[in-house]
């Protein structure tokens, strides 16, 4: 009786998709703080009202006074200066482990390749 054929693996693709959805998440982390200076920039400037960060400036809109709402969203922005280069220093970390991977990965494929 002889023994079955051993079934060759299957070929496995690298995971880029687990790469290109932590990069994702890393731009949005990166450029979160934009999103709420844009939003009040928009509205501040569509109802005719003046937002910065120096202080608070009334913005009626529709009867009610948005100017301290519109002035939070403005001085978001000031988390940028922590996110960018924490957002940096992260994208280079993935650069790295994305490169080692991707040579560790190939090399494992290619001495595979070999014993078969």
């Amino acid at each position: 009786m002889t023994a079955p054929a051993p079934v060759p693996a299957k070929k496995r693709k690298f995971p880029w998709w687990i790469y290109w959805l932590a990069l994702f998440l890393i731009i949005v982390f990166m450029i979160s703080p934009i999103i709420p200076v844009t939003i009040s920039s928009m509205i501040a400037e569509s109802n005719g009202c003046v937002v910065h960060e120096g202080f608070v400036n009334p913005c009626v809109i529709n009867g009610t006074d948005y100017g301290q709402m519109l002035y939070e969203l403005g001085v978001m922005g000031w988390f940028f200066l922590a996110t960018a280069p924490l957002g940096l220093i992260a994208l280079v970390a993935w650069l790295v482990g994305m490169i080692v991977h991707r040579v560790l990965w190939g090399r494992a494929r290619r001495r595979e390749a070999m014993q078969q």
